[in-house]
């Protein structure tokens, strides 16, 4: 395997690229169908069985470390993933209104409850992994993988100190979710003492503290690289990069003075669980440059390892050549297109890899099926496309204009008319060479999907565009009757419920029918895009807006194909005088960087964790989802906005709560705030 990185470079023929994507989703499969097995701690012991057993020798001990690795948050399933919290994303239409499946959106909807948490990390509960459970495995290991005897001390300390950052990172979980949390540094024998099993919440940075020691312990003990076969374990670039997140956490106001939010919520000797350090404060300081010194080292070693942007470097599809070889900017459209979906790419530092046998995720849940008209007159089977996992309104309008500005900013985006029906230029018109490929020619759409910027027409699947999937560029409607609209004859909920679907997680190879058709890719749980905005943010805080700032985040705008922040912020020709150099304010740069985050990372999951991590939750999440009329017919009848999921985010959502059960399980544990 280690030689198919050479083999896979000399395929250029785009006709045989789903063969070399399949290659390389083979070479992760035994690592992720071990990460969808068994647990070796479910098997109970019998006269015959012991834990011992399973460490008997290398091959099932790897089973154990596969185990561990399950923990990992199933970001890649459309029930289960975490990414559908915030507002980027919004599920079927029945499905959302279900007692059950789209934890995210439920929870974002008021349905959170401490009788049966969604989404409840602490118990497993809700579509959620048991991170306490994946916890005590990796104690296990510790305790008896000295009993393995066929491995090497070099795949030993590898393997120890992958469980170790494993550890570190399942209670950074918690901590995102609870705040204060029972740390488990190791499992207890079964004649325990009620005092040692009934054990309390620690304070938040005793948490962040015990998280960080076992990451510094663990990241000079992990290898440089993966191999092939390996794709998806800890490498220390990932380890970095993690760490990093990990402090800007730490540092952000959330978890620091939110006597606002949570100074009532004490210990049990009366202390706050939160420290309450005022901001600007010397600790509260020293938590930024603690982040700030992390990121550095995350970049220069991510870089230094060969980590980087993602640009596409193939040729286009055969559907495309005629465009590509047109529109000049069709390359840079690729390159927004493919970012998530080329697997393993040099910009994916740490990526969630799964048994491609199973179905559900995301790509499943947000293709398009295939038209009638390039299925013999019927439309392909809905396994593997859904059809209709779509992005919000909210979302759509957060998309820069193609100047790198907001639409309520740039005075040359007419926002009065943004909702009147135009038409888009002929294909013969000159107008429309910087179209081609991304706009059907001479097509009647809203006026708000014109001049946008790349990953506007790269990640959002709209009435006008193209959806590049099944192996063919595909003209797309949303509206009903239509290949992505509703149509009552197939389905009356699998169609994009507010009308606007999401491109960025499906392949263009990807196919309906069966999972050996699809091209699997993982899941990004850290990228270096996030890298350059976390250095952009923690600078900012630290030192206030500078040229050291705009350069982390003019990265990101370069190579989406806008202009560069200090350029068009203080242009008077283009930005409202209400927000004309509003990136020489330290809280305005603030702002600009959180909008770069939410457009450069929307539909992974970011925005949800920006907006909590500065207390904005009860600003932001309150808003009703909206979406066009997308079960209408027509285009007039289609692009009328409507109120699609009320919302309901309170103080107290800003921690999850702890079941009702493991409350009265332990009489020591406090609720958490706002749940008692």
């Amino acid at each position: 395997m280690k030689g198919l990185n050479s083999i896979v470079k000399k395929i250029t023929d785009p006709v045989n690229r789903l063969f070399t994507r399949t290659l390389r989703a083979v070479a992760c499969l035994l690592f992720a169908c071990c990460l969808s097995s068994c647990s070796f701690l479910d098997i109970v012991p019998d006269n015959t069985i012991t834990v011992e057993d399973y460490f008997a020798n290398k091959q099932s001990a790897y089973q154990a470390l596969s185990n561990v690795y399950a923990g990992l948050p199933n970001n890649q399933y459309i029930h289960n993933t975490e990414w559908l919290l915030g507002d980027d994303w919004l599920g079927q239409r029945d499905a959302t209104r279900a007692s059950s499946g789209l934890a995210g959106s439920r929870i974002m909807a008021g349905d959170q409850n401490a009788s049966d948490p969604l989404l409840g990390f602490w118990e497993g509960s809700n579509y959620a992994t048991d991170m306490y459970e994946r916890i005590r495995m990796a104690n296990t290991f510790f305790e008896y993988f000295h009993l393995v005897k066929d491995i090497t001390a070099a795949e030993r300390t590898q393997w120890l100190a992958q469980v170790k950052f494993l550890k570190a990172y399942f209670h950074f979980i918690l901590i995102q979710y609870y705040g204060p949390i029972v740390i488990v540094d190791a499992n207890l024998p079964p004649n325990s003492s009620a005092e040692d099993l009934f054990v309390s919440r620690s304070k938040v940075d005793e948490c962040f503290d015990y998280v960080l020691r076992l990451m510094d312990e663990a990241i000079p003990d992990l290898d440089d690289e993966v191999m092939e076969d390996e794709l998806g374990m800890v490498s220390r670039a990932a380890a970095k990069a993690i760490k990093a997140r990990v402090l800007l956490f730490r540092a952000s106001p959330l978890f620091n003075g939110p006597a606002d939010l949570f100074g009532g919520f004490l210990d049990h000797d009366g202390q706050p669980f939160f420290p309450m350090d005022a901001e600007n404060s010397p600790a509260w300081t020293q938590k930024w440059k603690d982040a700030e010194t992390a990121v550095n080292e995350a970049i220069s070693y991510c870089e230094a390892e060969g980590y980087g942007l993602y640009e596409y470097e193939e040729q286009p599809y055969k559907f495309d050549i005629e465009d590509w070889n047109a529109n000049p900017d069709l390359k840079l459209f690729y390159t927004l297109r493919m970012l998530i979906v080329d697997p393993w790419n040099k910009e994916c530092i740490w990526g969630r890899t799964y048994n491609p046998t199973s179905s559900g995720t995301l790509q499943d849940a947000s293709n398009l099926r295939l038209p009638r008209t390039y299925n013999n007159g019927v439309y392909e089977t809905a396994a593997n496309s859904w059809n209709w996992a779509a992005a919000t309104y909210q979302a759509m309008s957060r998309y820069y204009t193609r100047n790198g500005l907001p639409i309520d900013v740039d005075k040359t985006f007419d926002r009065n008319n943004m909702l009147r029906l135009v038409s888009t230029p002929e294909e013969d018109d000159p107008e429309y060479v910087k179209w081609r490929g991304i706009l059907q020619p001479d097509f009647l759409t809203v006026k708000m999907y014109l001049d946008r910027e790349p990953r506007f027409y790269a990640n959002l699947g709209i009435t006008g565009g193209y959806w590049r999937a099944h192996q063919y560029c595909i003209p797309t409607e949303m509206y009903g009757g239509t290949a992505g609209g509703y149509d009552p004859g197939i389905n009356t909920t699998d169609f994009y419920w507010t009308g606007i679907g999401v491109k960025k997680f499906v392949h263009p190879e990807s196919k309906s029918g069966s999972w050996l058709r699809q091209v699997h890719f993982p899941y990004p749980i850290i990228r270096m895009a996030d890298l350059y905005l976390m250095k952009a943010e923690i600078l900012n805080q630290l030192y206030g807006p500078g040229q050291n700032v705009w350069d982390e985040v003019n990265r990101i705008r370069s190579r989406a194909g806008i202009p560069d922040v200090e350029e068009v912020w203080a242009d008077p020709g283009l930005v409202n005088s209400l927000y004309l150099n509003r990136h020489l304010d330290k809280s305005g740069m603030r702002e600009i960087i959180m909008r770069e985050r939410a457009i450069e990372l929307s539909f992974e999951g970011s925005r949800y964790w920006d907006v909590v991590r500065y207390k904005r939750g009860a600003a932001e999440f309150n808003e009703p989802i909206t979406g066009w009329r997308a079960d209408t017919y027509g285009s007039t009848n289609f692009f009328r906005l409507e109120v699609k999921q009320r919302r309901r985010f309170l103080n107290r959502n800003y921690l999850w709560p702890i079941s009702i059960n493991e409350m009265n399980t332990n009489a020591n544990m406090i609720q958490s705030y706002g749940w008692e």
